[in-house]
Formats: C-alpha cells, sequence, structure tokens
C-alpha cells in the first residue's frame, strides 16, 4: 500500500464562485504513480468545499449557486454576526470532501464530471488537500 499527499492553494475571484480544479487534481493523480486506490479532496475551511459536478456547461454551476443563494441568502437576520452566515451554511450542504476510485492510474470521470472548489466567502486564497491511497 502506498500513500501520497499534496496540497494546492487555489485562488478564488468573487465572494460565491466555482473555481475547476479537476487538471490540478488529475495532474496530482499521475504524479503519485498509484494505479489504483482512492483519492480524497479535503477543503480546511467552513465556508469553502468540493464537489464533482457537471464542468461542459458553466451554467449548471450558476444555476447550483442561484439555488444555494435562495436556501442561505446572504443578508438575512443570521445570529452569527460576522456576515458571513451564509457562507457557513452553503458550506454545510456543499460538504468539504470528496473521495473517488482511481482506476488505471486515472479518475475515472463521467463525460460531463469535473472537480470544483466552491467558495462561498471570497475572494480568496484557500488550500485543498489532497491525499491517495493505493498501489
Amino acid at each position: 500500500m502506498k500513500t501520497f499527499s499534496k496540497t494546492i492553494d487555489v485562488r478564488t475571484s468573487s465572494r460565491n464562485c466555482f473555481v475547476d480544479i479537476t487538471r490540478y487534481i488529475s495532474s496530482i493523480c499521475e504524479e503519485s504513480k498509484i494505479s489504483d486506490g482512492i483519492i480524497t479532496i479535503f477543503v480546511p475551511h467552513t465556508t469553502c468545499g468540493v464537489i464533482v459536478n457537471e464542468n461542459y456547461d458553466p451554467t449548471v454551476q450558476k444555476d447550483i449557486q442561484k439555488i444555494l443563494g435562495e436556501i442561505a441568502p446572504e443578508n438575512q437576520d443570521y445570529s452569527h454576526t460576522e456576515g458571513n452566515a451564509d457562507s457557513h451554511i452553503k458550506t454545510a450542504i456543499v460538504g468539504n470532501s470528496i473521495t473517488i476510485p482511481i482506476n488505471n492510474g486515472k479518475i475515472p470521470f463521467g463525460t460531463w464530471q469535473g472537480i470544483f472548489l466552491t467558495e462561498f466567502d471570497g475572494p480568496r486564497t484557500r488550500k485543498v488537500i489532497v491525499k491517495i491511497i493505493g498501489v
């Protein structure tokens, strides 16, 4: 059994945005030289998450952001007074980690799938921790 870890920094451009990190994660997978196993992507932030979703049509990300904004609007009477309670709620819904299989040294994405860092309190520089375990 082998393990491989890497942390990358991702700069976000606005308060709410999705950043496609698929190519970075795929590159780390190749760099690891692990042919079969699992890759876990973890975002160590409470107002930023990570998802797998469609990366072909950018309107999908806009729709997800719109609905999350309706579920947790920015300007509500929240108890958390730092001005980012909505960001915490959105991250709680999206989650801050994903685990994906690795087959033959690659992530077996579906036709339109990609990996996104989901920013809800930017712009900022975010850490993404990648851990791969396998053979």
